[in-house]
């Protein structure tokens, strides 16, 4: 009894010290990588229901691959949250590149029609959007790394002629 229980703590004793050894792995001294909204694409818009296709643009600075496996993501536009939703695709970025995303989404942006309005009364006026999330990345155990960008679109740029 008394032999089965030490048995047991050594067990314990060296799975927490094995354990530690794996914190070893992940080093925090390199850099994230960055994700950068960089188009949003209509692809239909009707009254209640607007479908869009949001290009995303994934930096690895690090000379590894970069496995990304989900983005969770947030868009505001001025005060107002215009999507928020999760994409969970697999795919690699290669050392020092660059890699595209497309996210389809779909939106109604009905009840947030009044607030549109009055954001793009003065279509030359510029306009802060944030997007925030996380990206997780990890090929074995994950990792997440946060998202947050703030920038400035001008209505008259993005209203074809």
């Amino acid at each position: 009894m008394n032999t089965r229980r030490r048995a047991l703590q050594l067990l314990t004793l060296l799975l927490f010290l094995g354990l530690g050894g794996c914190a070893s792995w992940f080093s925090d001294d390199l850099p994230e990588p960055q994700v950068h909204l960089v188009k949003v694409e209509v692809v239909r818009a009707k009254l209640l229901e607007q479908k869009f296709l949001l290009h995303f643009r994934v930096d690895n600075p690090n000379d590894q691959d970069l496995t990304v496996r989900a983005l969770e993501y947030r868009i505001h536009l001025g005060d107002i949250l215009l999507t928020e939703g999760e994409h969970e695709h697999w795919f690699t970025v290669g050392p020092n590149r660059s890699a595209y995303l497309k996210v389809p989404i779909r939106t109604n942006l009905w009840p947030k029609v009044r607030d549109l309005v009055k954001l793009l009364k003065k279509p030359d006026q510029p306009i802060p959007y944030r997007l925030e999330g996380e990206l997780e990345t990890g090929l074995f155990i994950a990792h997440y790394v946060h998202l947050a960008r703030n920038g400035v679109i001008i209505a008259a740029d993005l209203i074809p002629e």
